[in-house]
This record gives C-alpha cells, sequence and structure tokens, in this order.
C-alpha cells in the first residue's frame, strides 16, 4: 500500500475507533447524518484538487524560484518547511474567517456540530485551491516540493489528532502548540469565542498577532454556525448557491423529500465508499483512462447519493441502489478483477441488498 492510500487507511481507522469508543464507552449518542458527511464530503474530489495545489506549487517552483531555501543544508530546509507552512497556515486560517468569499469555502467545516476526528477530515471541496495563494511564497522562497507535501501532511496529522473528543488539558503544551482544548474554543460559538485559536500547530502565532483566547470553565463548548442549516450533501454544502436552483430543478415533491432510511445504513454505505476511496488512491497511476474516469465518476455518484439519502431524499436512495449495482459490474467489464476491487465490489452489492430491507422498514 502507498504511503497516501495508507495515511487515508489509517485515517479511517482511527475515527471508526473513536466513534465506536464514544458510542459504546461514552454512551454517547452518534449524530451518524453529521458524520456520514464527515466521512463522505468529497475526499474522492479532495484528493484530485490537491493534486492541482501540488501542481501549482511545482509550477511556481520551476518557473518563480528565488532559490533562497534550496540552498540550505538540508536540516534548515526542514524547519523552513516545518515553521514557514504553519505560518501560511495561520494565515491562511486568519482569512479565511474574514473574507466572505474565502469563509463561504471554510464554513463548511464549521457547520459540523459534534466535535470529534470526523471533523477533522470534514472540508469543502475548495479547500486545497484556497490554500494556494497562502502557501505559494514557500514555493518562491524555494522549499522543495517532497519538503512541502511532507510538511503539509505533519500538519495536517496534527490538525486531525486536535478535533479528537477524548484528549481534555494537555498540561504544559497548552502554553506552546494548538492543542484540542484550544482548537475546541475555536469551534465554539460563545462571542468570546469567535475568531479565535487560528493556528494549526504552534500556539506562537496566536500570542504574537493577538488572537489566542484560553478556554475557560465557565463558557460553554457549543459548535457549529448559528443560524445556518446546512445541508448534508456535499454538492450544496460546498456550492450553496445551487440549493436555490436544485429545488426549481426538482421540487420536493418529486425528490422525496421527508422520507428517510436509518443513520447507521448510510454510515456504513459512507465507509464501504470510502474504501473505494482507499483503492482509487492506492491503484493511482496504474489505471487506464477509462478505468480511472469511470471509478472517479462513480465514486463521485456515490457521494452524492450518500448526500441525498442524508437529506432524506429518495432519489438519493435509489441512486444510491444503482450505483451498488452499476459500480461493480462497470468494474468487472473494465478488468479491474483484482482482490481488492472484487472484495469492494461485493461489498457494495451486499449493502444495496440490505438497502431494500431498511428502506422498506422506513416506509
Amino acid at each position: 500500500m502507498n504511503v497516501f492510500a495508507l495515511t487515508f487507511a489509517l485515517m479511517l481507522a482511527i475515527v471508526l475507533l473513536e466513534l465506536l469508543a464514544l458510542r459504546y464507552w461514552r454512551k454517547e449518542a452518534i449524530p451518524w447524518h453529521e458524520i456520514v458527511f464527515n466521512l463522505n464530503s468529497g475526499h474522492i474530489l479532495m484528493w484530485a484538487l490537491r493534486g492541482v495545489e501540488v501542481a501549482m506549487f511545482g509550477w511556481l517552483l520551476t518557473h518563480a524560484n528565488l532559490h533562497l531555501v534550496d540552498r540550505l543544508p538540508f536540516y534548515a530546509q526542514w524547519l523552513v518547511a516545518i515553521v514557514g507552512w504553519d505560518l501560511s497556515f495561520y494565515c491562511m486560517h486568519r482569512a479565511h474567517h474574514r473574507w466572505p468569499l474565502l469563509w463561504a469555502v471554510h464554513r463548511v467545516h464549521h457547520q459540523g456540530e459534534h466535535f470529534s476526528l470526523s471533523l477533522g477530515i470534514r472540508n469543502s471541496w475548495y479547500s486545497s485551491l484556497t490554500s494556494l495563494l497562502f502557501v505559494a511564497p514557500l514555493a518562491v522562497l524555494g522549499l522543495p516540493l517532497e519538503l512541502f507535501v511532507a510538511a503539509s501532511s505533519f500538519h495536517y496529522a496534527v490538525q486531525l489528532y486536535n478535533h479528537n473528543a477524548f484528549v481534555g488539558r494537555s498540561g504544559w503544551l497548552e502554553g506552546l502548540l494548538v492543542t484540542p482544548a484550544a482548537h475546541r474554543v475555536h469551534h465554539a460559538t460563545h462571542p468570546l469565542y469567535l475568531n479565535r485559536n487560528f493556528g494549526g500547530t504552534f500556539l506562537l502565532w496566536d500570542r504574537c498577532f493577538g488572537s489566542y483566547q484560553p478556554p475557560r470553565d465557565d463558557v460553554p463548548l457549543v459548535y457549529g454556525v448559528p443560524g445556518s442549516a446546512a445541508s448534508f450533501n456535499p454538492l450544496l454544502a460546498s456550492n450553496p448557491w445551487l440549493a436555490a436552483w436544485s429545488d426549481r430543478w426538482w421540487p420536493a415533491s418529486r425528490a422525496g423529500e421527508g422520507w428517510q432510511i436509518s443513520g447507521p445504513y448510510i454510515a456504513s454505505g459512507a465507509v464501504v465508499l470510502f474504501g473505494w476511496v482507499i483503492y482509487y488512491v492506492q491503484m493511482a497511476g496504474s489505471f487506464s483512462p477509462w478505468q480511472q474516469w469511470s471509478l472517479f465518476g462513480g465514486l463521485l455518484a456515490g457521494t452524492l447519493a450518500l448526500g441525498a439519502m442524508s437529506d432524506r431524499q429518495r432519489r438519493g436512495w435509489q441512486a444510491w441502489l444503482a450505483l451498488t449495482l452499476g459500480l461493480p459490474l462497470v468494474c468487472v467489464l473494465l478488468g479491474l478483477r483484482d482482490a481488492a476491487a472484487l472484495t469492494l465490489s461485493a461489498l457494495l452489492l451486499l449493502h444495496g441488498v440490505l438497502g431494500w430491507h431498511c428502506a422498506e422498514g422506513a416506509a
């Protein structure tokens, strides 16, 4: 398994383990539709757009490189990568809360009301594209591409950890790093906490630029975006302007709005689909164009179908059933018959069969 597929697999595993611990150890109710959105917020498209971000960084390295960093000793290049990327993230994050156009992208992340690891992977489709402006100076300074990818991966791993639901205060680390406690402040809706703690890994930037707010025991932690009625469909969440048009194209009476299916059923479908995303990332570079685009289209269609089901639309269930039959057939016809593809196809077919029973119970 390549490093990117392994990262996706580990990320899925720890998210699921935390959810199981919350459900069966802490006895918490799990908002399955929100968890589905977090797992299903369009990672196949975000993976592609992350590729665009990396490609543009590489283009700047080739055409606008001042060679100030790549001439340094290797340890110094690493230091620039870790510290420079974190400063870039701070600037980017703060701008996403200040500028309306960028907030329209970032608010998808903040609309989540269940603070857990799954929230750490909830993002708009366009989050990678809007970060390019802020990491571009690193390319102009000459930060090697492989160090840019490694540093960003490290920081994203730290930020995933900072969304966990179990770690409270972190002792002396609270004064140095952005901890889960500090990041809960950032997500909270209380006026004292709004637009605070923008840092990703190091607390230095919030302290330097006056945006640090320590957590207080007397201030409640409530998460989300006040007054926001978020759709569970990633297409509409990342493109809210489409909501008004979708009502004209396909009114609620035709969409079967109000119908619903069980949250755990949709969540299990999201896990199966995420397995397909891992497979896609693992096999990237070995697909034929037909295989690549067919699988990409199928995974994107699955994302939208699960989102429509979460929005209580019967058409989402109908599209999902069609996908559970169609995607395995397309894979076989296109020659994707390795053990992983066949296993995932079997799981998808089984999920479709179970969907008939679940839908009958919901009707």
